[in-house]
């Protein structure tokens, strides 16, 4: 399930989906950022650029080079400013396309699954102006990647 608000000039997506993964599966996975790219759709070019990624780390520089639009690629820096394994993680933009970008990874272990929740709350530059002109645009693309990631997931995470 997806859901976009907005509230006070900020817009709020949430993502739950159940997957059939231990969550120390599910951590391995998601703390990964070098995983990021694989469940990304192929043609927005996301390329992890940093380098010794092993595990996240609370103050982690990551740095991305991203597709935002056809022929337009731009750099894209976070920084992971909370871990609290297995349970959830925190990432910040702090060189990027948003004026704000604040993106909580959350596992919770149920009795159908593990539950895992994204919630990201973004501004668009530019204040109303952006949100006029690039705001629907912006929504479609985030409702596609994380369909996108919903469907990988689905694949990946498949009892076997």
């Amino acid at each position: 399930m997806i859901s976009i608000t907005e509230h006070s000039g900020i817009y709020t997506l949430e993502c739950r989906q159940l997957i059939q993964w231990p969550i120390e599966k599910a951590w391995d996975f998601f703390s990964s950022p070098l995983n990021l790219a694989k469940i990304t759709p192929a043609k927005m070019g996301f390329t992890v650029t940093s380098k010794n990624l092993d595990k996240i780390y609370p103050g982690q520089i990551i740095s991305y080079q991203v597709g935002i639009l056809p022929l337009i690629k731009t750099n894209w820096v976070t920084e992971i400013t909370y871990v609290n394994s297995p349970n959830y993680f925190v990432d910040e933009q702090r060189i990027g396309p948003y004026s704000l970008w604040h993106h909580e990874h959350l596992f919770e272990e149920t009795e159908k699954g593990l539950l895992m929740t994204d919630r990201v709350s973004y501004q668009i530059p530019f204040g109303r102006i952006g949100s006029f002109l690039t705001g629907r645009m912006i929504k479609k693309q985030l409702l596609e990647i994380f369909n996108y990631r919903i469907k990988i997931l689905e694949n990946l995470t498949k009892p076997v």
